[in-house]
Parts: C-alpha cells; sequence; structure tokens
C-alpha cells in the first residue's frame, strides 16, 4: 500500500510540472528562448541539456529581476546561455552582466539566439574560473555594485563564490542559488541516492545548512525547477 501511495505521488508530481509547463511557461517563453532551448537539447546530450534552467524558472527570474529594477547583475556558470539570454532580456537597455564560465565554447553555441534577441550588447563575457573572476571584479573597486547574481557552477565552490559576492552585491540585492534540492537528492539517505549523485548532495546539504545560519542574508529556498534558493543581503 505504501508503494502504491508512493508512486501515486510521484506520477502526480509529474503531472502537476508537465501542467506547470505546458498550461503557463511555454506560452510564455520568448521566442529566442524556445530556439536555444530546443538547439541545446539536440546539440547536446540529455545530462549536459538539463544544465539550462527549465522555463518556468527562467519566467520567474524575469520577473524578479524586472520586480527589482536589475541593471547590474552577475552570473557564475553560463553553458549555452537560457538564463542569461533571461536576464539580458528582462534587464534596461543599459543593464549590464557581468557571465563568468570556464568553458567560452557553449556560450559561443547559443552567442547566435542571444544576438537575434539584441541583448548581446548587455554581455561582457568572462572565461575564467569563477573564483579568480570575483576577485579580479574586488580587486577592480567593484564592490557593491551588482544588484543580483545568479549562481549555476561548480557546487562545492558555492559557499566561497557567496563569501566573494556579499562583498561585490550591494545591500538588499539578490543572489540566487541554482540546484540546491540537486534533484531530490537532499531529502534522501545515502542508500537511497544515485552514485553520481552523492558528492553533489554533500556540497549542496552544507551550503543549505551555511545559508540558513548566515544572518548576514534573509533566505527562501524554493522547489521551482531543481530548487533555488534567494539570499538577499541585509548585513
Amino acid at each position: 500500500m505504501a508503494d502504491d501511495s508512493l508512486e501515486k505521488n510521484i506520477l502526480q508530481s509529474t503531472a502537476l510540472l508537465q501542467y506547470i509547463l505546458e498550461a503557463n511557461a511555454y506560452p510564455r517563453e520568448h521566442e529566442q528562448l524556445k530556439e536555444l532551448r530546443e538547439s541545446t537539447f539536440e546539440k547536446f546530450d540529455k545530462s549536459m541539456s538539463v544544465m539550462n534552467v527549465p522555463v518556468d524558472e527562467g519566467l520567474f527570474l524575469s520577473m524578479l529581476l524586472k520586480l527589482m529594477n536589475a541593471k547590474k547583475t552577475i552570473e557564475i556558470g553560463v553553458f549555452t546561455g537560457y538564463s542569461l539570454l533571461t536576464t539580458a532580456l528582462a534587464l534596461p537597455a543599459d543593464g549590464q552582466i557581468t557571465a563568468i564560465d570556464v568553458d567560452r565554447q557553449p556560450f559561443e553555441f547559443g552567442l547566435p539566439f542571444i544576438r537575434k534577441a539584441g541583448v548581446h550588447h548587455k554581455i561582457n563575457f568572462v572565461e575564467s574560473q569563477a573564483l579568480v573572476a570575483l576577485n579580479d571584479l574586488l580587486n577592480d573597486g567593484k564592490e557593491e555594485e551588482f544588484d543580483f547574481a545568479f549562481v549555476d557552477a561548480k557546487k562545492s565552490e558555492y559557499i566561497k563564490y557567496h563569501e566573494l559576492l556579499l562583498k561585490l552585491v550591494k545591500v538588499g540585492g539578490i543572489i540566487a542559488y541554482d540546484n540546491t534540492l540537486w534533484f531530490g537528492s537532499v531529502a534522501l539517505n545515502d542508500d537511497d541516492v544515485h552514485e553520481d549523485l552523492k558528492e553533489n548532495k554533500s556540497h549542496i546539504q552544507r551550503l543549505n545548512a551555511f545559508l540558513v545560519n548566515d544572518m548576514r542574508v534573509e533566505i527562501a529556498l524554493l522547489s521551482i525547477g531543481d530548487g533555488v534558493t534567494l539570499c538577499r543581503r541585509i548585513k
């Protein structure tokens, strides 16, 4: 009976997610975002194509940026640029994004879609290890210059990113960490988690425990996508 109930809950969750995407997210997805998403899925294998944020999360981030009146942002981890294009479309004409990734090639794949959307001028792509690039920004005097940061990169480095981003993002600004539910593994015992997920599960659990005790930020862990944690800097 318990197994039947679990299977029913899984099917219900899957159906709800599909409903959200088909009834709400896909109809409102920007044309170039749709083209980028579909082209990424065709070009890269499934395990890599999921590195882009899902459509419903993209719509949420877009609205959040507009509500904040954000103009200057940081993105750590770009891949083919779905969240990057989402951000560029949401920012005003004079908005600027510092986009950091160690691998430029996937970004170059997504760049034609960004150009087609007419927002490439808002993006400064930095090919670098994130910690190096963040320290360079601080050394260049960019402390407290940014309204928003989106992090979707090396999970083991999230806490290190956090310490640097708290210096770069202004008081009242927001840092968003992606994948903070890590395919639901954070709620499971290790025995029930696929071997490929275990290492990052540990890193994400450590991040979540760290953030909940960090009084420099207000936090909210949202179950959208693979989990996204918003941190609003208050100190």
